[in-house]
């Protein structure tokens, strides 16, 4: 009965695990990410990159059999890698998708002092919008505007694009939904983002 009981959370894991598989053979969510931090770091630099922190330590000899995983652990972590090794790449070498790409890379340069200086942040589906207008010279203001119009169409056409030069044209939702947490995870330091409940957040 103990080892009844000592085995369930491992049981469940599998049955979590499996979920998950079967999941990523219909939407290949890790491939997708793959693709947005590509165009991200096209559209936005490779600076934008956030830093990584220093490498850990190597814990040594005993400490690494002592916190070796069950065999049952590994046995499910290689299904899990061999599952996404499995995923297709999402292709993003389309000529529409280029264009788009090149366009919000043109359009970077003028928008990135409006995301420093907090007046534009990183809205929750994917999009940008004017976040603070005070920041914005009443001057500037229209042009501002503009650039954030122009940059949301960019965006719509880019998560349509991706969908259907992969042939699913239903994966749009699920593009969309990746390409906003992977803008906010790509964003620097300091520059705003909505939460979940839609909240705007200083990174």
């Amino acid at each position: 009965m103990l080892q009844g009981l000592r085995l369930f959370p491992l049981v469940m894991a599998m049955f979590w695990l499996a979920a998950c598989v079967t999941i990523n053979v219909y939407f290949p969510a890790a491939a997708a990410e793959q693709a947005a931090d590509r165009i991200i770091h096209d559209v936005w630099g490779r600076e934008n990159r956030p830093s990584e922190g220093p490498p850990a330590a190597d814990p040594g000899p005993q400490s690494r059999q002592e916190s070796r995983p069950p065999a049952l652990i590994v046995m499910l972590g290689r299904m899990v890698s061999e599952a996404r090794a499995a995923e297709p790449d999402l292709d993003i070498s389309s000529p529409a998708i280029r264009q788009l790409t090149a366009s919000m890379e043109s359009r970077h340069s003028r928008l990135r002092p409006w995301y420093d200086a907090g007046a534009v942040g990183l809205t929750r589906n994917g999009l940008v919008e004017v976040r603070d207008q005070g920041e914005i010279p009443l001057a500037d203001r229209n042009a501002v505007r503009q650039l954030v119009s122009d940059e949301n169409s960019d965006r719509n056409a880019l998560y349509r694009q991706i969908a259907v030069a992969n042939g699913h044209p239903e994966w749009e939702s699920d593009i969309r939904r990746t390409f906003a947490e992977r803008w906010v995870a790509n964003a620097r330091s300091g520059w705003y983002y909505q939460d979940r409940g839609g909240n705007w957040v200083q990174k």
